[in-house]
């Protein structure tokens, strides 16, 4: 029972100072570094638990803390690449279940046509990310690869393949540490747009890069 009150009250404490409340709508709601420590808190009391401990309400202290500081890390670099990649043509979103950063960059703006050679307007963009990307080093970072269905698959998975690995290359050329990039290639395999359109091919033409957030920060 002692236990159960000391998860309760570090949820609270933790849901009365994170909340906000929109302008618009009058609605308060928990900002993401709140919501970081009410899930550390719950999986530090899990783990107690579950291990055994007898210390739960310490453990849900401890992991509130944890994760209320991932949550606030991930939160602040959300918005400061929000501001960098403004106008660039690259779309940033911060998932609100898992705190990774999404970036998108088009095909339009990354590569010529059936090239895997970043173009040279492009990289200013990139030395921005790689900028943020050295200052918040303790993320881990996922490029991926996309095409449209034009040409053969095996065809199209090299070409998603060559466009990670060129923006993963130009980012670790800029100090990113290469263990932390993880480049995967999906060709023409996930469409987020009819192939039918040169509209909707130039949306599958992607490389997509998530940041993914830490377990803790020091």
């Amino acid at each position: 029972m002692r236990n159960t009150l000391l998860i309760a009250a570090v949820a609270s404490g933790l849901a009365l100072s994170g909340c906000t409340t929109d302008p618009n709508t009058g609605q308060q709601r928990l900002n993401k570094a709140a919501l970081g420590g009410l899930v550390g808190a719950a999986g530090g009391a899990t783990i107690s638990k579950a291990t055994g401990g007898d210390k739960t309400g310490r453990d849900a202290a401890i992991g509130a803390a944890l994760g209320a500081g991932v949550g606030y890390y991930m939160e602040r670099q959300a918005r400061q690449l929000e501001q960098q990649m403004a106008g660039t043509g690259v779309t940033v979103n911060q998932n609100p279940t898992t705190g990774n950063i999404d970036l998108v960059m088009p095909g339009s703006i990354t590569f010529s046509f059936d090239s895997a050679t970043l173009n040279s307007s492009f990289k200013p963009t990139l030395d921005k990310l790689a900028s943020t990307m050295n200052q918040y080093n303790q993320n881990t970072i996922t490029i991926a690869g996309h095409t449209d269905s034009q040409g053969s698959a095996s065809y199209n998975m090299g070409l998603s393949r060559d466009r990670a690995y060129s923006v993963a290359n130009y980012l670790t050329a800029r100090g990113v540490a290469s263990n932390r990039i993880n480049v995967v290639a999906y060709g023409e395999s996930r469409p987020v747009a009819t192939n039918n359109t040169e509209s909707g091919r130039q949306q599958n033409r992607r490389v997509e890069l998530t940041v993914n957030a830490p377990q803790s920060v020091n």
